[in-house]
């Protein structure tokens, strides 16, 4: 992946055929605002596909916005007026994005999901991801409880980083615990594999979500299975070169620039 510096480029440091992002999580504690708007002004890419839970309406009172937040919507808005194609899948936690576009966000294309044919002819259904919930996680009750819950465990993280010192790459007890939960309750690989599941059915050859937090890229039960991940702990995003590679990138706030995701994770589909 190219070096990309934090100073102010004259143009993308990369430029890809798509984009897919989700979990971004505007409006709530965890967001990574300024990691997010660092990542976007370093990419150019023709189709932009916001992957569910870009705003975080279920949020509960307290809001937490900025000038920040506003600059990425801005730059939403300036991919629309620019004609690329921005699609918003909306999930769980921005369902409202249904029926009406909550100020400030620009008038993209609203749809629960798509399908997306990417350069190599293979056809990817694109949704949030909690339609493979159970009936009960699936209920507005719970993404407010779960909601309250996670901005509740932030704070507290935050403060306790504070006062033992903590950097922010440093991963704590509350980050463990509620990466413990998030696989909870994607229940093992149950998760992927009703996702593959809907993509079968669907006659697509893969899959493109969100929602569980864990960014992927393999194949599960014969299908491809993309999961962009998240822009509260992970920081990735999902990828299509114009050969149709997909690929997942991550940012590196320590040091500016996008990186290829480290561990388990197959970062690039031949």
């Amino acid at each position: 992946m190219p070096h990309c510096p934090s100073a102010p480029l004259p143009g993308p440091a990369l430029a890809v055929r798509s984009l897919f992002l989700s979990d971004l999580h505007l409006g709530a504690r965890g967001c990574r605002a300024t990691e997010i708007l660092s990542f976007l002004r370093q990419i150019e890419a023709e189709r932009i596909y916001l992957v569910g839970d870009i705003l975080d309406i279920w949020h509960p009172a307290a809001v937490h916005w900025s000038a920040t937040h506003d600059a990425i919507v801005d730059w939403i808005g300036a991919q629309v007026t620019a004609g690329r194609e921005v699609i918003y899948l909306y999930g769980n936690h921005d369902r409202e994005m249904a029926v009406d576009f909550p100020r400030p966000m620009p008038a993209v294309r609203v749809a629960e999901r798509v399908t997306h044919e990417a350069a190599d002819g293979r056809r990817y259904l694109v949704l949030h991801g909690d339609q493979a919930d159970g009936r009960l996680l699936r209920w507005h009750w719970m993404t407010r409880i779960g909601s309250r819950a996670d901005a509740l465990l932030r704070r507290l993280d935050q403060a306790l980083r504070r006062h033992r010192g903590l950097s922010e790459g440093e991963r704590s007890l509350i980050q463990a615990v509620l990466a413990g939960v998030n696989t909870l309750l994607a229940m093992g690989d149950g998760f992927e594999r009703r996702l593959a599941l809907i993509a079968e059915t669907a006659g697509r050859e893969g899959i493109i979500c969100g929602h569980s937090h864990k960014p992927a890229l393999r194949d599960v039960a014969g299908r491809i299975y993309a999961n962009c991940g998240d822009w509260v702990d992970s920081l990735t995003a999902l990828v299509e070169h114009a050969d149709g590679r997909l690929h997942l990138l991550q940012w590196a706030p320590e040091a500016a620039r996008i990186a290829a995701p480290q561990g388990a994770l197959k970062e690039t589909l031949a």
